[in-house]
């Protein structure tokens, strides 16, 4: 098998802080307390009148206020993908000890995955291009809509001056941003990176298009059960919005300044299925050799591997083809991983979903929680019987952990996290 070419001695790379934004909360401790305990963050939309949509319910983030981190005249016209990542960027900068400072801004990028970018923005002008002609049109509209602007506008605020990129590659935009950073960190591009993704897509047309392709949930009258991975009644996804972003840095830099590391990237690897627009490559092949792409990158084995947070979607193919994949990668050893999704409790962030869950999974190791997967009430016999931490949280001490992003376009990318000082 291929594999993703490294230079000899790599830099590690390790995380120093966090920052979320999720339909459980502002901020990390909102959020991770939110998992832990179960909470779902699914309700009735309220962002537009759905009523006419099949499905009509989403994960919203409501308690978000952009003037709390963005200056007010600029709140007032930023989109909310790039207000949620300035927030997030700014809560890991912090909580990583390097808002005062102590880096040199040449050498700190940005790399944020997002899969749609300011959609909302683009169906209200177009209403207006319509309705009032196109000197109507705000100059705000094509800054505002791109997706690259999330890194942008994070860069500017925090005076990051190295990299500054963004993926569009769906599902796992978050997730390959992510690894992407830590490539560059490795080979000494930079030695700090703002790194994760963001979404926020509850508009009309983006639910009735994952309505007309019948990938959302209709479960409205039960919104906070609705999202239920390897549940046998599940019966699609739910759309959430947010933003999950780390902030990676160079073992020695982080050390030199005595920052807290919470965990250390491990290990990443990125396929394709080559297959089909939005389903799975068969049996889940291409999501198994990404698995294996991410161990052979780390130098593990899979026993070593003590949880896994699924890609999860709730959905019926994701679900059971990943569950497929995993007992292709780790054979004996799938029944004694602790699997969980956490998009049973946020819904699926769509491009932000990689950076939360990675946030996620960096917190589980660091405080030796498994977050569970909620409304598992019936498990689905086609995902193959394994431990995917029904209902309640558990306590485990974790030294390795896998985070599973895979896309439509059958584009797929994982993650390996681990303690700080695991030694394998």
């Amino acid at each position: 098998m291929a594999q993703l070419a490294r230079q000899t001695n790599p830099r590690r790379v390790v995380v120093t802080g966090l920052g979320l934004v999720t339909p459980l909360g502002t901020g990390v401790s909102p959020s991770w307390e939110g998992v832990c305990a179960g909470k779902s963050g699914i309700g009735p939309i309220t962002r537009f009148d759905a009523s006419a949509m099949p499905a009509r319910i989403a994960g919203e983030v409501l308690d978000f206020h952009a003037e709390d981190f963005l200056p007010k005249k600029e709140a007032r016209r930023t989109e909310p993908h790039i207000a949620y990542s300035v927030a997030a960027g700014r809560m890991a900068v912090e909580a990583a000890g390097l808002s005062g400072g102590g880096f040199d801004p040449d050498r700190a990028g940005v790399f944020l995955g997002c899969g749609l970018g300011g959609l909302g923005l683009l169906e209200k002008t177009h209403e207006t291009l319509l309705s009032r002609g196109p000197a109507r049109v705000s100059p705000f509209f094509i800054p505002m809509m791109i997706g690259n602007m999330a890194p942008g506008v994070v860069s500017m605020q925090l005076g990051f001056k190295g990299p500054n990129c963004c993926t569009a590659t769906a599902c796992a935009a978050g997730t390959h941003a992510l690894g992407e950073a830590f490539r560059m960190i490795e080979s000494n591009m930079a030695d700090v990176m703002l790194a994760g993704g963001v979404e926020s897509v509850i508009t009309p047309l983006c639910v009735a298009g994952f309505c007309a392709m019948r990938a959302l949930s209709t479960r409205n009258d039960e919104p906070e059960r609705a999202s239920r991975p390897f549940d046998a009644g599940r019966d699609g996804f739910v759309v959430g919005e947010g933003a999950g972003i780390l902030l990676l840095e160079e073992e020695e830099h982080a050390k030199r300044r005595g920052a807290p590391i919470l965990a250390r990237v491990a290990g990443y690897g990125a396929t394709g299925d080559a297959h089909h627009f939005t389903a799975p490559g068969p049996g889940g092949e291409g999501m198994a050799r990404c698995m294996r792409m991410a161990l052979a990158d780390a130098g593990m084995e899979g026993h070593e591997i003590a949880y896994i947070n699924a890609h999860g979607t709730s959905t019926p193919l994701n679900d059971e083809f990943e569950t497929i994949a995993i007992r292709s990668v780790f054979g004996q050893h799938a029944q004694k991983l602790a699997i969980s999704s956490t998009k049973s409790m946020t819904g699926h962030l769509l491009g932000g979903a990689g950076g939360v869950e990675a946030a996620f999974t960096v917190l589980a190791i660091k405080d030796g929680i498994i977050p569970p997967t909620i409304n598992l009430e019936h498990p689905d016999e086609a995902c193959g019987g394994l431990d995917f931490v029904p209902h309640k949280a558990r306590k485990r001490t974790i030294a390795a952990a896998m985070s599973n992003s895979f896309g439509f376009g059958g584009t797929n990318g994982v993650l390996i996290f681990t303690a700080p000082d695991f030694s394998g």
